[in-house]
């Protein structure tokens, strides 16, 4: 499948400059996702909204408007409130949904000239390591459709991949806007807690974890869309002012960490590359030492897993006593779980990723990047919620997400760039940390790593 060749920065400057218009940018690709259906990476279009955005761009630009996305045709993530789209968070519970309004970020992405071409598949409630659904089915990864993109971003991020739009907008409450890109070879940004304002929008079962979460195939188009989204705003009380200024990574003090600090496997091809990439690195005259976080004993994903459970509970409990059928198998079995845990052990769960944000608050008083996989294996069969085997030891469902979750604990930005693949071209991904706050300086740093790594 051909991959988009214009940057979105490429075509917002030839929109702006005249050389192209917005409603044919918009029509080729609506064109493209429609040769694309058996993707399924975009569930939802409306074609005749689209192109009266793309008029209306075109109509702004001629009165003399200046936008930094102008006319930029992108996807939105199925759980993101669009308003007058029909968005379901890929659950029979919302199939008739139509949203009534735009949540900021969107509202941002609007008055910057983006036009929304398209509803980006998830897997429902965003709460699965796999994207399919039981309205829409599974998404495909771009370059084997027997393989799934991972989840829950992967339409979003297959959308991309496969060229149908240059930028795509998911979210991230555990890895679920990194984890897909590094799948499939782009750029997934996971922004600082509150940089982005969340909402309005559905009800969330992940208490305080979930960002909107830019998807592009390079970071300088990663970068312009969050200064598009950027900045606080009185709607979201958690929403909150990120530095202005970058600091330079020269100055920077660079830790890699090949495992996080965790027992954890690894397939070899995914730590030989990452070690490649860091050796690059270094060899480029950057300052890297090999480091791991500290963690506290009870610090792993099965000890903050019941705050997802328990907040799927809490919001749909009663559909599921009524009729466990309406939910995904894997999400039924979810609520179930989230309906046996007390309220000891939830607060258990608190007081876990309350020491994870501790643990790395500590690190990064002496660091101020952290290299680590984003993944520590590359996709597998689309039929299966996790890969059987990782580092040649049987893999546990969620042994496929262990480098990203900690990091929304965290409630700090990071970012994975492609960093190889294996011998099949399947891709993997680098994630780099950075301080909460610090998202410029996260995206400065890493556009110059992905200059040197592809260099």
């Amino acid at each position: 499948m051909a991959r988009q060749t214009n940057s979105a920065r490429e075509i917002a400057a030839d929109i702006s400059a005249g050389r192209r218009s917005v409603v044919e940018t918009t029509k080729a690709a609506l064109t493209r996702i429609e040769a694309a259906k058996s993707l399924n990476a975009v569930v939802t279009l409306d074609p005749e909204r689209t192109l009266a955005d793309a008029v209306a761009v075109d109509d702004r630009l001629r009165s003399g408007e200046k936008m930094a996305l102008a006319g930029v045709p992108i996807v939105v993530k199925d759980n993101i409130w669009v308003g007058g789209w029909r968005v379901t968070q890929g659950s029979r519970l919302f199939a008739d949904f139509i949203a009534p309004q735009d949540a900021v970020a969107i509202e941002r992405l609007r008055q910057a000239g983006a036009v929304i071409v398209g509803i980006g598949a998830t897997s429902e409630f965003a709460c699965k390591g796999v994207t399919t659904s039981p309205l829409f089915g599974p998404t495909r990864h771009p370059l084997d459709p027997t393989l799934t993109p991972g989840g829950s971003s992967g339409g979003p991020a297959a959308a991309v991949a496969a060229g149908l739009v240059p930028l795509a907008i998911g979210t991230d409450a555990g890895g679920s806007s990194r984890r897909p890109p590094a799948h499939v070879g782009v750029v997934g940004f996971k922004p600082s807690y509150g940089a982005i304002p969340y909402g309005p929008g559905f009800a969330e079962p992940f208490f305080g974890l979930s960002v909107i979460a830019p998807i592009a195939t390079d970071v300088a188009d990663i970068a312009l869309a969050f200064g598009a989204m950027v900045g606080a705003d009185p709607r979201d009380p958690d929403s909150a002012v990120v530095a202005q200024q970058a600091q330079g990574i020269g100055d920077q003090r660079i830790a890699f960490s090949p495992r996080l600090g965790l027992d954890v496997a690894v397939d070899s091809v995914v730590e030989d590359g990452l070690a490649s990439a860091v050796d690059r690195l270094s060899a480029a005259g950057l300052r890297i030492t090999q480091r791991n976080p500290v963690w506290p004993a009870d610090a792993t994903e099965d000890a903050i897993m019941p705050l997802q459970h328990a907040g799927l509970a809490m919001l749909y409990s009663d559909t599921f006593r009524t009729d466990s059928t309406m939910f995904d198998p894997d999400v039924a079995r979810q609520i179930a779980r989230g309906l046996s845990w007390s309220g000891a052990e939830v607060a258990g769960a608190l007081l876990a990723s309350a020491a994870i944000a501790n643990a790395f608050a500590a690190f990064f008083t002496e660091v101020d990047l952290l290299l680590t996989p984003t993944v520590p294996c590359v996709a597998w069969p689309l039929t299966q919620i996790g890969p059987h085997m990782i580092g040649g030891k049987p893999a546990s469902p969620r042994a496929h997400a262990v480098f990203t979750s900690f990091v929304n604990h965290a409630r700090l930005p990071a970012v994975s760039i492609p960093c190889g693949t294996d011998q099949r071209g399947l891709p993997f991904g680098l994630q780099i940390i950075a301080r909460r706050g610090q998202d410029r300086t996260l995206l400065g740093a890493a556009q110059q790593i992905e200059a040197i790594l592809h260099s």
